[in-house]
């Protein structure tokens, strides 16, 4: 397994406010499966950070594609990058 960290940047389109129920379901499914390890947006809502853990990109990208929030264009990719964490 690989984790990964996700950077996502939103802007002001209010279809991803309208798509945030669904979005939040979605990540909370993944972490029931223990494909996601935490997500949650900046505190001015500019965007997120989430940290999966799948196997690989390809894992996650499939997961980022049946994201509600993926439907809406509610996001911009900033940061996708494999992590190693040390503690």
């Amino acid at each position: 397994m690989a984790r990964y960290v996700l950077h996502l940047a939103f802007d002001g389109d209010p279809r991803r406010l309208a798509a945030r129920p669904a979005h939040r379901e979605h990540l909370r499914r993944l972490k029931d499966q223990g494909r996601l390890v935490t997500a949650g947006p900046w505190a001015d809502d500019s965007g997120a950070l989430h940290v999966y853990e799948v196997a690989d990109e390809a894992e996650l990208r499939d997961i980022l594609r049946e994201d509600p929030y993926t439907a809406v264009n509610g996001y911009e990719i900033v940061l996708m990058k494999q992590w190693t964490p040390i503690l």
